[in-house]
């Protein structure tokens, strides 16, 4: 198996003069486009690829027609986020056709399979790099290379398994939010997945290093910091043998500011007492740092057969137990999930199991997937294959029963102050706020930008399966 190499101050510190050649090559007025697919890594990945950009002398812009640079940074989880990204770095052929200087590079985990790396050989010959997940640190070198030797890069076989600190990471000025990596990779192989095959192994970052970058995001004016990894429950950092995940959220629980600590995801397999008890001890409370009431528990099957060919190593039953010691160890405990409906060989029968086991849990909100067949994995090879309108029409179900369960958990909302953190202007109303929970329910309400930052109490006049509608009472400078 794969070990972590953390990368010496001397090969980072190449990638620093690699940025300084290309600040000294491009000039003046030079601008950097990011378009982004897949999950909260891939966000994060991008905070990076952007850091190291500007320090390039980019300046960021939100239309791909004005850029100089053009990245995608995309996700290989379910094909149609990689046909997606596909179609949308074919509408830059344009781009190109317009500005002949441009650069376009394809990032991520769609990159990092062969058959993807072949396809865009061929087919897509305005696409001058391909960089894979694993060599995200090396994006000024392969920049300066495209730029000075004129002809097209694909660096995407990982040459080992690395974890790169100290780049730079652009995140949004002013923001209440951020995700931070704790580790990388995978070592679960469930059968549907391709993550360990564009990711690589697990690799955990120094403990020291998170919690450094931690207490800098608080100390900027961060209040909600999610730990990001593929399995955190499985942080094991070469340098601190016995140290694990509860050992990091303790440690993090102890710097100064208030923040809400939420993570994910978090592996059944894996989830400890221990967990459970670090997350009990620290609630969110004012001018401290504390756990989110959030717990992502990813489900997938409520079928014990279903979850033994998913490779999931546990039963339903067990899962059932963990979630009874979270409901009993934390009160007001948010459970939410994921499940992949019509899994190959899935009866009519084991779906009704995972109906049945959403109704026991009654989670807050699942995140619900028809399975996709992803070349490569154990899963697309097996036969039992399911019919696309019976995936479809199971969907349906799943979704109708969780929201029907998602709005009778918030109605009881409805009439009571709640406590949350001011994310900032509504992505959908501009005329709206918004705030969310401790226990991560998003709440709509009336109110002033500037008091994005700051905790405020809500009474909660309606609630939906989904969101919350109320007014602020007042609000809290923290």
């Amino acid at each position: 198996m794969e070990k972590e190499v953390i990368l010496s101050e001397s090969e980072i510190k190449k990638q620093f003069d690699y940025m300084s050649q290309v600040k000294t090559l491009i000039g003046t007025g030079k601008k950097v486009y990011i378009r982004t697919f897949g999950c909260q890594q891939n966000e994060a990945d991008s905070e990076k690829l952007l850091g190291m950009a500007e320090t390039m002398g980019y300046t960021p812009t939100d239309k791909s027609g004005q850029a100089d640079l053009i990245l995608v940074n995309t996700c290989a989880v379910r094909e149609h986020a990689e046909l997606k990204a596909l179609s949308i770095s074919g509408e830059y052929k344009h781009c190109k056709a317009d500005n002949p200087q441009l650069i376009i590079g394809i990032c991520g985990c769609m990159v990092s399979q062969e058959h993807r790396v072949k396809d865009i050989k061929n087919r897509y010959p305005y696409v001058d790099f391909l960089l894979g997940t694993t060599l995200i640190h090396r994006f000024p070198e392969i920049l300066f290379k495209t730029l000075t030797e004129k002809k097209r890069n694909f660096w995407v076989s990982p040459e080992t398994s690395v974890i790169a600190e100290n780049l730079p990471v652009s995140r949004v000025p002013g923001a209440v939010e951020a995700w931070v990596s704790v580790m990388y990779g995978c070592n679960n192989f469930c059968t549907y997945c391709i993550v360990p095959y564009v990711r690589g192994r697990e690799r955990s970052r120094n403990p020291e290093d998170v919690i450094k970058e931690v207490d800098s995001l608080i100390k900027n004016g961060v209040k909600s910091i999610t730990l990001l990894g593929q399995n955190v429950n499985s942080y094991k950092p070469l340098s601190k043998p016995g140290y694990g995940f509860p050992e990091l959220l303790e440690d993090l629980c102890k710097l100064d500011g208030e923040c809400v600590i939420g993570f994910m995801t978090s592996h059944p397999k894996d989830a400890t007492a221990e967990l459970v008890e670090v997350i009990a001890k620290h609630p969110p409370a004012t001018g401290k740092v504390g756990i989110s009431r959030r717990f992502h528990l990813p489900l997938q099957s409520g079928s014990d057969r279903i979850l033994k060919a998913m490779n999931r190593h546990y039963t339903l039953e067990k899962y059932m137990s963990l979630v009874e010691n979270i409901k009993r160890r934390i009160p007001g405990v948010s459970l939410t999930t994921d499940i992949i409906v019509g899994f190959p060989t899935e009866t009519e029968e084991e779906f009704r199991q995972t109906l049945d086991a959403v109704r026991r849990v009654r989670y807050d909100n699942i995140y619900s997937f028809i399975y996709s067949k992803r070349k490569g994995t154990a899963a697309a090879a097996m036969e039992g294959q399911i019919d696309e309108r019976v995936k479809g029409e199971r969907l349906r179900r799943l979704i109708d029963l969780q929201s029907e369960i998602s709005k009778e958990n918030n109605v009881r909302l409805e009439n009571l102050t709640v406590r949350g953190l001011i994310e900032g202007v509504s992505k959908t109303s501009p005329e709206k706020m918004t705030a969310r929970t401790a226990d991560g329910k998003l709440i709509h309400f009336t109110g002033n930008p500037e008091d994005a930052g700051k905790c405020g109490l809500f009474l909660i006049e309606k609630a939906e399966s989904h969101e919350l509608f109320g007014s602020l009472v007042k609000t809290e400078d923290i």
